[in-house]
């Protein structure tokens, strides 16, 4: 089984042993069906940190949730659509004013399904970002960061985390 992994700008290939499991099979549907809706256009804002997975949390950050728990006043923006011991998967919808508490994140994968200007704000500082529907991207992981949709459209994106793989 081959895995396509984008990174850095460019798709990459990973071969996998015979039965990869359920994660291998859903990077192989979105490898299939979703590489050309997929694949990160160059002015994409979400930035691709490639490089070596990382699964655990890190540690500066133990006393912040991870993105799957964050929420926003009290509120939980994130919404589980897929878990097992290798994977899961959430739908996160911010309409315009709503945000994602400050928070950590593990290795993940995200597209965006409904795209909106958000404020990104992390330990080097914040931005505002136009992030685009259909846009994806592939992050090792995030010591921490706070986003706040600053436009007039809901923003929805997906996140999928890998769980339980070697570091």
């Amino acid at each position: 089984m081959t895995i396509w992994i984008r990174t850095k700008g460019a798709v990459r290939t990973r071969s996998q042993g015979s039965g990869g499991g359920a994660l291998a099979s859903i990077f192989s549907f979105f490898a299939l069906f979703c590489t050309p809706a997929c694949a990160q256009p160059i002015e994409n804002p979400i930035p691709v940190s490639g490089g070596a997975l990382r699964f655990a949390e890190p540690k500066e950050t133990s006393d912040l949730p991870n993105a799957f728990d964050a929420g926003w006043k009290g509120e939980k923006v994130c919404e589980p659509l897929f878990e097992n011991e290798q994977m899961r998967a959430a739908r996160c919808t911010f309409p315009p004013g709503v945000g994602h508490e400050k928070h950590w994140h593990g290795a993940h994968w995200g597209y965006v399904v409904e795209g909106a200007t958000m404020r990104i704000t992390d330990q080097e500082g914040g931005a505002d970002r136009v992030v685009k529907a259909g846009s994806s991207w592939w992050s090792d992981g995030i010591a921490w960061h706070e986003v706040v949709n600053v436009g007039a459209t809901t923003g929805v994106y997906i996140i999928v985390e890998p769980k339980g793989a070697a570091k």
